[in-house]
């Protein structure tokens, strides 16, 4: 390749080699970028096709692009600057700053991290869905936590604990906090939800000694 260049070079006038210079390095960020936003749109598309076979929830979808797009723009950004010319050296030691910062935010918020992971887990294995009801077993000696499930989102899992949806206690529950207990999930005949939960009730009067 650089052997069909000089040659090129050398069929050329000295001020056209000056734009040649200059044309050749932004041709080849083009087609880095093409090439990007083309690998971004295939990408998309797995997700897109991965999330709907699933059944995962939108907010899946939309971090799944988003870190997509930041891996592959990233990596066409770092490759289009060093075909222009910046130093591997100064690019590295840019690279490995950023990701030491993205390892710290990781454990930073690992405990976030780690409930959107099980979130994913609970979709693709199906250990439950909507409108079951489960029970988070602390050991076998006392109830757990038990509720029919309303919603499942990224962070938590939220079980309707008694009455109805509009007018009763509900439980939200790390989603990490599924793969920690023993959940018991019931098929078939489910059981109902208690009227309320947590409040005794009052005494029957004791009839006065004749």
């Amino acid at each position: 390749m650089n052997r069909y260049l000089q040659a090129l070079r050398d069929a050329l006038p000295h001020w056209a080699v000056e734009w040649l210079d200059v044309l050749i390095p932004m041709g080849q960020v083009a087609l880095i970028l093409i090439g990007a936003w083309l690998l971004f749109r295939l990408a998309a598309r797995l997700i897109r096709r991965v999330t709907g076979a699933y059944a995962l929830p939108v907010e899946v979808a939309v971090v799944s692009r988003r870190v997509a797009g930041f891996l592959i723009y990233g990596g066409a950004l770092l490759w289009s600057l060093e075909r222009l010319g910046v130093s591997g050296t100064v690019l590295w030691t840019a690279f490995t700053g950023f990701a030491a910062v993205g390892a710290v935010a990781f454990f930073a918020a690992w405990s976030v991290l780690s409930n959107i992971f099980c979130a994913l887990l609970i979709f693709t294995t199906r250990m439950f869905r909507i409108d079951d009801v489960v029970e988070v077993l602390e050991n076998g000696e006392k109830p757990g936590l038990r509720g029919r499930v309303l919603d499942i989102n990224l962070v938590y899992t939220t079980l309707e604990e008694s009455g109805t949806e509009s007018d009763g206690t509900t439980l939200q529950i790390p989603n990490s906090l599924f793969f920690q207990r023993s959940v018991r999930r019931w098929h078939g005949s489910r059981p109902g939800v208690p009227p309320t939960v947590g409040v005794a009730s009052a005494p029957a009067p004791v009839p006065p000694a004749p």
